[in-house]
């Protein structure tokens, strides 16, 4: 299939000729060892810059460009497989660029291209920003199928009238064959309501702004690239004390990425006394997977409806919860992270709110009221925190790998204190170490007035208190550091 196709190319002329191969990479940066595409530089013309126009000179798919006798035409060799549609809408619309490229051997590199305003040209939306936007999209997707079908052929269900919608049109026209087949059909079809004459003005507008969101969440692949287990390791421990076993499980899970380069197909369910690090533990996971997160805290959740969206048929229609959090995110792989599993409320007679989590838990998509598209999920790893597991569903429990959480024994707390909460507050606020000591009866001291508290929130509260008064110290009564000995500690914090 030639990339370019114009309707106005001379009458009687040939069929285009394609002069080019299409290559498939998911390069996330062009480069000039990565590059866009490659042009024909047998006659020495192309330099670092080069500008002109995507063109069909009647023949052959090609780049105009003034050279130094006059106009050069230059065919297109190479394309990366994501850019095909971009330059075929480019040549098209006529737009004026400047190419970015170095000399290879096998032809002119290009790496980066920037729409200019010179000779009337026609001008892209919102100019060069969007066509940067769409090259940075593009470069962020993976490669297509390597069976590019027909798109005339996709268009012809078409039938209704429309109008324009202009920068989800040229998305859709630029990037859609990168997003999921499931999607890109239904953006077609909102897309042909959203631009229709024969439906109601709520209707278009609920359909525009459901492409609005699903347009702009960047639709990944479930390919998970190898992870360091030592830095995964190094991770865990800059945030965590002790938890060998928690962080044994987690270092499987990154081996098991490692060898299928896919989530594993159960989620971390953490279960533990409020205050141990559970949200924690969510995302050190986060940054050891090098993706967003997104948290959902089920305890402000008492309806189902929250989760799933509302259906368009009311006037105040929005999606839901779940699909606020892709949304956000802006990427279909995330960590999402379900905070206070056992306390979602049992609902309005609705059902359990929780319930609702299962088909996302399951990895085979989710479909939400308002979008009415199924979202695929095999990108999502979930991780859920509670403190009482008996409050929790069974189906429910049977989609995570359950991991019990034990609290702190005094001597764990003792080094959390020393070496983690207090070192961490006095930097926070700009104490050296030495201007803030605690002796060792004064330790002994901290630990015991929390004794009967679980977790190490109270610690890190102590921590900061302590701190706060050594400061006052410092700066009011001009002391040069402040040791807190047993009773020191207990009557400031008792």
């Amino acid at each position: 299939m030639p990339v370019f196709d114009f309707n106005n190319s001379p009458e009687g002329s040939k069929d285009p000729v394609c002069t080019y191969n299409v290559f498939y990479s998911s390069e996330s940066e062009a480069s000039a060892e990565h590059p866009i595409l490659v042009l024909d530089n047998s006659a020495g013309e192309l330099k670092h810059h080069s500008t002109g126009v995507f063109i069909n000179p009647i023949r052959r798919t090609a780049f105009e460009f003034a050279g130094a006798d006059g106009t050069v035409s230059a065919d297109i060799l190479q394309i990366d497989a994501r850019f095909v549609s971009l330059l075929k809408w480019l040549g098209e619309n006529h737009i004026n660029v400047r190419l970015s490229g170095a000399v290879r051997e096998d032809g002119y590199a290009v790496y980066k291209i920037r729409e200019i305003a010179f000779g009337g040209g026609v001008k892209l939306s919102a100019e060069d920003g969007f066509l940067q936007f769409m090259i940075e999209r593009l470069l962020s997707s993976d490669a297509p199928s390597e069976e590019i079908p027909d798109e005339d052929e996709e268009e012809t269900g078409d039938s209704m009238k429309l109008t324009s919608i202009q920068s989800i049109t040229d998305f859709m026209n630029c990037a859609g064959r990168t997003l999921p087949d499931n999607i890109r059909l239904w953006a077609r079809r909102n897309l042909a309501v959203a631009r229709s004459h024969e439906v109601s003005a709520e209707e278009r507008r609920h359909a525009q702004r459901a492409l609005s969101i699903m347009m702009n969440i960047q639709w990944k692949g479930n390919y998970f690239e190898a992870i360091d287990p030592e830095e995964a390791r190094r991770i865990l421990d800059e945030e965590l004390y002790g938890m060998e076993r928690v962080k044994q499980r987690i270092i499987e899970t990154i081996i098991q990425i490692n060898r299928t380069h896919t989530l594993p197909a159960y989620g971390l369910l953490l279960i533990g006394p409020a205050g141990t690090g559970k949200s924690q533990i969510a995302y050190a996971v986060a940054r050891i997977l090098k993706l967003p997160w997104t948290t959902l805290d089920m305890s402000s959740i008492n309806d189902p409806e929250q989760l799933t969206g509302s259906s368009r048929i009311y006037a105040n229609a929005k999606p839901g919860i779940i699909m606020d959090a892709f949304s956000m995110a802006g990427e279909s792989n995330l960590v999402f992270i379900i905070n206070e599993l056992d306390k979602a409320a049992a609902g309005k007679g609705n059902g359990n709110p929780a319930d609702v989590l299962l088909t996302l838990l399951d990895n085979l998509g989710f479909t939400d009221n308002y979008i009415e598209c199924m979202i695929p999920t095999v990108g999502v790893y979930p991780i859920a925190t509670a403190n009482d597991k008996d409050q929790i569903s069974a189906p429910l429990m049977s989609r995570f790998a359950v991991i019990e959480i034990p609290d702190y024994t005094p001597e764990e707390k003792k080094v959390i204190f020393s070496k983690y909460a207090l070192p961490k507050v006095l930097k926070r606020i700009g104490m050296r170490e030495n201007e803030c000591v605690l002796t060792p009866d004064g330790l002994d001291a901290v630990i015991d007035l929390h004794r009967d508290t679980s977790g190490i929130r109270d610690l890190e509260q102590a921590a900061e208190h302590i701190a706060a008064n050594a400061l006052y110290q410092i700066e009011v009564e001009h002391v040069d550091s402040v040791a807190f000995d047993a009773e020191m500690v207990r009557e400031l914090l008792s």
